[in-house]
């Protein structure tokens, strides 16, 4: 069972078309990703929450793209970006944010139309970077993006603080 649906793999290679996200795919979408997307490790600047998918179809809504496995009529894949401008640069930046396959339709081809009807997309709006990131240790989400094209890998490193543990000290010293 996913996503309320069981979806079954036929022995067919599905046709699946890519088309903008709707409002009607907010819901499969968020909870896809919310099995995808876990909160095992703290991340900076953004977090999987419903804020997340409504803000960035709302404000970018023409890089928002699901695959809709046509068969069934079933969204099974999805990918989110969004573009950056810096000031006193002439350059403009997209940024592929989010992204996931249904596991049933995972090494179809499925994630790398995905990538390329964004990456045009963005093309056409003048974008002349597009970065992905992801964590160093997801080897398979690794190896795809360097068969899309990505490049020249920058690691970074989080540090985080529960601050639980200072909550505690400080009730104690309060109480």
């Amino acid at each position: 069972m996913s996503d309320g649906v069981k979806l079954l793999r036929s022995p067919r290679r599905p046709e699946v078309e890519i088309r903008e996200m709707e409002i009607d795919d907010l819901a499969v979408v968020f909870h896809m990703g919310d099995r995808t997307f876990t909160s095992e490790t703290p991340n900076l600047y953004r977090t999987w929450d419903e804020y997340e998918v409504t803000g960035l179809f709302t404000t970018e809504p023409g890089y928002c793209l699901v695959a809709e496995d046509r068969e069934s009529g079933k969204v099974v894949g999805f990918a989110m970006g969004t573009t950056v401008t810096k000031p006193r640069s002439p350059w403009k930046y997209g940024y592929l944010v989010w992204m996931a396959v249904h596991h049933e339709f995972r090494k179809l081809g499925i994630g790398d139309r995905l990538v390329r009807r964004l990456a045009d997309r963005m093309v056409e709006q003048g974008v002349r970077i597009l970065l992905v990131d992801t964590d160093a240790k997801n080897l398979q989400a690794l190896a795809f993006f360097r068969a899309q094209g990505f490049e020249h890998p920058h690691p970074h490193v989080y540090l985080s603080m529960n601050l639980d543990d200072l909550r505690r000290k400080r009730q104690k010293k309060g109480a």
